[in-house]
């Protein structure tokens, strides 16, 4: 889940492997996800070589930069790629997505960080790829409004308002900028989501006379 572009999730991330070949890319991503964090920007063929494994082992596991880069940022999400809280709806729907989001933000932020920064800086691996490391921020957030009684070109608009509220680079702006600890950060985070949910339904009832 990073910055200003939505790209799809590979379909081979939803099919992971088995047996030796799980333990080979799971290897991958925690060597990129350590380089990272120490303030490396470390191509496929570089993650491959500290890790031992070889160039094209690595490539059939990740193709692209991009590619590795999601699956850390996937690796770092973990349990909120499967977040769904049927006991809420509406607004507090919204509070526990964000609540339980920017916990794991806070406990991996290194990595996070890590991985914007490599997804910003320009790479002979990715091209004009401006999606590194991105593809589930929309489709969580769509998720959480599901139930907000909203037309589809509503919802997908409130969708688009939340991403600028969502994520690493929300957290960096309330951390960084506006001085805020990991509490403060997601409790305005909570409340800048309930107040556009809140507007996109008044919205709503208005545009529905």
């Amino acid at each position: 889940m990073l910055v200003p572009f939505q790209a799809s999730v590979p379909d081979n991330l939803d099919a992971p492997p088995k047996g030796a070949a799980a333990r080979t890319r799971a290897l991958m991503v925690m060597t990129a996800s350590a380089m990272m964090r120490r303030g490396l920007s470390p191509s496929v063929s570089e993650v491959a070589e500290a890790a031992g494994v070889s160039r094209s082992t690595a490539y059939r596991y990740f193709p692209t930069l991009a590619d590795m880069l999601r699956a850390v940022v996937s690796e770092a999400l973990g349990p909120i790629l499967d977040w769904d809280d049927p006991a809420t709806e509406g607004a507090a729907r919204l509070a526990s997505l964000y609540g339980e989001t920017f916990a794991r933000l806070a406990e991996h932020e290194a990595t996070f960080r890590a991985a914007l920064r490599q997804s910003l800086e320009p790479s002979l691996e990715a091209p004009g790829d401006k999606s590194l490391g991105r593809g589930h921020r929309k489709a969580l957030l769509a998720r959480a409004v599901s139930d907000s009684g909203l037309n589809r070109e509503q919802s997908e608009r409130l969708v688009n308002a939340l991403s600028l509220t969502f994520g690493i680079e929300a957290m960096i702006v309330l951390k960084d900028i506006c001085g805020l600890d990991d509490d403060g950060a997601s409790e305005v985070a909570i409340w800048a989501a309930q107040a556009m949910l809140l507007a996109a339904r008044r919205e709503a009832e208005v545009e529905q006379g």
